[in-house]
């Protein structure tokens, strides 16, 4: 098997990569060769063996980059690559050019080779595509009018990836990620990259800044079970999707005030103090648009499990910066 990943160098892709160099097969068949793409060059399968791995950096917005990487008719394909929200919303074209065109372009280098050529694409998208007003629990019939620019391009990423396997061009899964927490190193452009830093940070022995009220509740899961969602993606029975080709992903629904009240119980007031309050409308207002929780039904009739508990997560977390020191 030939896989290709778009977005191999942030921190899902790189772990995707290392779970697929360790079992060295998917959906039954043997990995043969990784094709890895970002805007830097992937580091991730160092020391991988008898995996053929390319490495490559490009911009996923140019179309003959996008044809060329679909030359070789990878059997599997992970499209994680994304500006992501608080950048997408701050740089209005660069967020059209990078995660709408460089989906079109995929789309469209897959439909070009014909010839029976139907690869799986497996699609990050984000619960961004939902709007308020919210129901109490976002259920899988819920209407997509998503607030931010972000969410609306990855709306319509959606609704390609569902009418390109429709008509036959490719076999399509988008799985709407929660927001992950913990990410580690330091914090990206997201508007949600917050609810890492005041975990993250305070372990570190640094301060948090934390921009919004206690009482923001949000939809969150571990990069593990990020991973997990992208690895049985590839592999589920995609046949009784039908036209729905998205889904919410399951994970947990927590407010700040519990995240550190969680962070205290695992790791002490010294740690959780370190948290400190300092408001800041814009990302305020983003927050204030996205939904607070989800009941993942279909995601979990198909198989799809996530965290139960915050406070693995961070232990989670504790002991995979503990293997990096060691």
């Amino acid at each position: 098997m030939r896989i290709l990943i778009l977005g191999a160098a942030g921190m899902v892709g790189h772990r995707l990569v290392d779970r697929l160099v360790a079992e060295g097969q998917i959906a039954g068949r043997t990995i043969a060769t990784l094709d890895l793409f970002d805007v830097v060059e992937p580091s991730a399968g160092q020391g991988a063996q008898g995996i053929a791995i390319h490495r490559r950096a490009g911009d996923i917005a140019d179309q003959a980059t996008v044809a060329s990487l679909v030359a070789e008719k990878p059997d599997l394909i992970f499209h994680l690559a994304a500006i992501v929200s608080g950048e997408a919303e701050a740089d209005f074209d660069k967020g059209y050019r990078i995660n709408l065109d460089g989906m079109k372009y995929l789309l469209e280098a897959i439909r070009a080779h014909g010839d029976g050529y139907l690869p799986r694409l497996v699609f990050t998208s984000s619960i961004a595509v939902f709007g308020a007003p919210f129901e109490d629990k976002i259920s899988d019939t819920f209407l997509m009018a998503p607030l931010t620019s972000y969410g609306t391009q990855k709306a319509i990423c959606e609704l390609l990836l569902a009418d390109y396997s429709r008509k036959g061009f490719v076999d399509g899964v988008g799985i709407r990620l929660p927001t992950i927490v913990v990410r580690p190193g330091k914090p990206n452009k997201a508007a949600s990259s917050f609810f890492s830093g005041i975990i993250r940070e305070p372990l570190a022995g640094q301060e948090a800044i934390l921009p919004v009220g206690d009482d923001v509740r949000h939809w969150m899961t571990s990069p593990a079970s990020a991973v997990g969602f992208l690895m049985h993606a590839a592999q589920m029975d995609t046949s009784e999707l039908g036209a729905r080709r998205s889904l919410t992903m399951p994970g947990l629904s927590i407010t700040v005030a519990e995240m550190v009240a969680t962070l205290r119980d695992v790791a002490g007031d010294a740690v959780a103090d370190r948290v400190k309050k300092v408001p800041d409308a814009t990302i305020q207002g983003i927050v204030a648009g996205w939904a607070r929780d989800f009941d993942p039904a279909r995601a979990t009739e198909f198989g799809f499990t996530a965290d139960s508990d915050f406070a693995d997560i961070i232990r989670q977390h504790i002991a995979d910066e503990a293997k990096k020191v060691g």
